[in-house]
């Protein structure tokens, strides 16, 4: 007759939560969209490894506000991994596919021997993953997991417009519709079911901008993104009343899909309700600049427009006087976020003519970083100028804040096109560097059809926030999620 006996573990271990690894790609956008996810789930009593990059998490630690804000999680821990770059590497701008490459070659196999060797990150205290929630790129990743027989859960940090973009690309090659370079940059495109009418080849994510079908970057993330339909579930930081035809679409190929966001106004909503205090700030990597919040207290309401093209985007010396000539000559106050390693070349912001210096000194104001949820929800803000991020666009979005889109690549092409055509809260410049146009277009948004704008903006809004609350659809995604997560130690 077998032992029944129950061993010290064998009693401790139904007591002990889920465990799931979260790994983003470790750039600021992917790792800020992540962290909210992992505080989500802290919420949920759900124990959380949180997987970065050593450079990252230096960063984080020393410009963010992680250690405190996770200090209230014991169920919460870092764990850190080489992105196998020295550290003065740029990670931004034509670079930052080196990080993709390097995450693939050198990450991945040290991904597979760090979680054998340390028996899938199991303690006393904590049983082995559970699940991973992986970035949508890290194929090596949904590898693993199959072969350890561990649940896996694709994060895809763009929105549902351009996912679905991605995930077509083999059907836009089949239609020669991609690839997309020179001539026939304005055709609508034929073949990506709920964009008929509206979206152009130009606004398809950047990397379909090649002269040839089988162009490393092409192939590579078409490949990634089909296997985002291997996993057990996909998660997208979008809600229903945004994207929902569109989620509709992807869910005909990935039924088991959750649209949990906005994420930042979704652990808002829930730190609110149980703790009464909330921060914007989080895993930034650079420092950011308070004193912008002093200068746009001393605004009127919504005078001022925010300028930030984000942690990744380049522009050339030329590309920066316009945009300054743009801004002064339209007459508007100006917040400008001028990251120190965004100007290409050595010269930076040498030799800028003085009318501008002296005109930004009387109505304008720059900063290296901003603490930008924080500056997008100040009553004197009216209108953002960005390179349409996803994390930029939503966090707009829930501020009912009016956008200039200058997408610098990938996913940034196509959001701008849906910020301008299907939700109708901004203008999209994209592959267009005017000081005409640009004076023109913060003109548009701050004055000549601003009330129209607002109007449409602050619809949005009101929908981003209800998704979030209580029965809303993106709260009610994630329980399902998160019951989902705890179904797996049953």
């Amino acid at each position: 007759m077998a032992n029944t006996e129950e061993t010290p573990m064998n009693r401790q271990e139904p007591k002990l939560s889920p465990h799931v690894l979260i790994f983003p790609v470790p750039i600021q956008g992917h790792i800020n969209s992540m962290l909210r996810l992992a505080e989500l789930l802290c919420l949920s009593d759900i124990d959380v490894t949180f997987l970065t990059s050593d450079f990252s998490y230096n960063r984080i630690i020393k410009h963010g506000k992680v250690d405190s804000r996770f200090a209230r999680y014991p169920g919460f821990r870092f764990e850190t991994i080489t992105d196998g770059l020295s550290d003065d590497h740029p990670r931004s701008g034509d670079r930052l596919m080196d990080v993709v490459s390097s995450l693939k070659n050198v990450t991945g196999p040290l991904f597979k021997e760090m979680m054998v060797a340390k028996n899938l990150l199991a303690s006393e205290n904590r049983r082995p993953v559970t699940c991973i929630i992986a970035d949508g790129i890290f194929s090596f990743a949904i590898d693993f997991a199959t072969e350890k027989r561990i649940s896996i859960v694709y994060f895809r940090t763009t929105g549902a417009c351009s996912f679905w973009a991605y995930f077509r690309m083999q059907e836009l090659i089949e239609a020669d519709e991609i690839p997309v370079k020179g001539k026939g940059m304005d055709l609508l495109v034929q073949s990506l079911p709920g964009t008929e009418g509206f979206l152009r080849r130009r606004d398809l994510p950047g990397f379909c901008r090649v002269d040839d079908i089988n162009d490393p970057k092409l192939q590579g993330i078409k490949f990634e993104t089909r296997q985002t339909a291997r996993a057990h579930a996909a998660i997208l930081n979008t809600f229903e009343d945004l994207e929902g035809p569109i989620l509709s679409h992807i869910r005909t190929q990935i039924p088991n899909l959750y649209s949990i966001g906005p994420l930042h106004s979704h652990v808002k909503f829930r730190l609110e309700t149980k703790t009464k205090e909330f921060s914007e700030s989080l895993g930034s990597l650079w420092e950011e600049d308070r004193s912008c919040l002093t200068w746009l207290d001393s605004q009127p309401p919504k005078s001022v427009i925010y300028v930030s093209f984000g942690s990744i985007a380049i522009m050339t010396r030329d590309q920066l006087l316009e945009f300054w000539f743009g801004l002064v000559n339209s007459g508007q106050r100006f917040l400008w976020v001028m990251r120190p390693d965004s100007i290409a070349g050595n010269d930076g912001e040498s030799q800028i003519p003085t009318e501008l210096e002296e005109a930004t000194k009387a109505r304008g104001y720059t900063v290296d970083w901003a603490p930008q949820e924080e500056v997008l929800n100040h009553p004197a803000i009216g209108g953002f100028v960005t390179h349409s991020g996803w994390n930029s666009t939503i966090e707009s979005i829930v501020a009912g804040v009016p956008m200039i889109c200058w997408p610098y690549f990938a996913d940034q092409m196509t959001n701008s096109r849906f910020v301008s055509e299907v939700w109708e809260i901004g203008l999209d410049m994209k592959d267009t560097c005017d000081r005409v146009v640009i004076e023109k277009m913060v003109r548009e948004v701050m004055d000549v059809k601003k009330e129209e704008f607002l109007e449409r903006a602050d619809q949005l809004a009101k929908l981003a926030r209800k998704s979030v609350s209580e029965g809303g659809s993106s709260c009610c995604n994630f329980e399902r999620f998160v019951e989902y997560i705890r179904s797996l130690i049953l």
